[in-house]
């Protein structure tokens, strides 16, 4: 450490698609960060990298072990603002905890001064602009998502996933969902227990007294069970939004079961304007 030279949090993030669009890999903007701080006299306190992890929100490891540990560093070094933030209020809510610990902020890129009121103007405009792209990105994507979907629909191609992780009683193989046996008959069972009257509490219980828990080895509660109750993946169809995509892997109950445990559902909810049941194609609907 350089005597009197201030400490720099360098941070680093990057997710698979920016990544592929943009080119700057965590090597690529640590290796220029630290080529900055070099250049400027900072001591390298700590590089954090967040890989994989979108911009939008605050739920990156290592962005937080950096604000928890804010007292350890004088200045916060990024490559561009849309590393830190791609949301103006979170970068803004940051940008405020910096200034009451006396921290400063530098972005290589855009060279900005925020110790004065114009530097923190311009800051604020470009994170808008950054906010605007990332918002942008995600309409396009939901409209590509729905395209597909629809045209999913009806389309006698097995590989109907629409980039899903398979659920509960199912694996991908080939890109197509194929059901799990042993998950399906937890399944069946989870449906028939709760449509001859037992609770979601009894059930979860009946399970994890049997040892038979989630996926991820985790005890069942109300709350992934009814995900399961409400799921109609295990009646033969995937939904996206309002659109159905039938599928042609192993089902776990019927799609008229599927329907009557909608509707039982539906009947325990006390405000009658939130009891909605969306139901699946039954052979009577053909």
């Amino acid at each position: 450490m350089t005597e009197g030279a201030k400490r720099a949090a360098l941070y680093v993030r990057v997710s698979t698609d920016e990544q592929a669009a943009e080119g700057y890999s965590l090597d690529a903007q640590r290796s220029i960060l630290e080529d900055h701080c070099l250049a400027d006299g900072l001591d390298v306190f700590q590089v954090y990298e967040d890989d994989g992890y979108s911009g939008r929100n605050t739920n990156r490891p290592a962005y937080r072990r950096m604000m928890d540990e804010i007292d350890s560093w004088d200045v916060l070094v990024v490559l561009k603002m849309d590393r830190i933030h791609r949301n103006s209020r979170n970068f803004m809510a940051m940008m405020d905890t910096l200034n009451k610990k006396g921290k400063e902020f530098v972005s290589c890129f855009e060279a900005l001064d925020t110790s004065n009121a114009l530097g923190r103007f311009v800051v604020d405009m470009i994170q808008r602009m950054a906010q605007l792209e990332s918002e942008q990105i995600g309409e396009r994507t939901y409209i590509g998502m729905r395209e597909k979907a629809e045209t999913l629909e009806g389309s006698d191609t097995p590989k109907k996933t629409m980039g899903m992780a398979p659920p509960y009683g199912y694996r991908l193989e080939h890109g197509s969902l194929s059901g799990v046996p042993e998950e399906l008959e937890t399944v069946s069972y989870v449906f028939r227990a709760y449509a001859d009257g037992e609770t979601m509490d009894s059930i979860c219980y009946s399970l994890n007294r049997e040892g038979t828990l989630t996926r991820r080895g985790n005890p069942w509660n109300k709350y992934n069970l009814r995900n399961i109750l409400h799921n109609p993946v295990y009646a033969g169809y995937m939904r996206w939004e309002d659109i159905l995509i039938r599928h042609s892997a192993d089902t776990a109950v019927t799609p008229e079961d599927f329907n009557r445990v909608q509707e039982l559902m539906a009947s325990k909810v006390r405000d009658p304007a939130k009891r909605t049941v969306r139901k699946v194609p039954t052979v009577d609907d053909f």
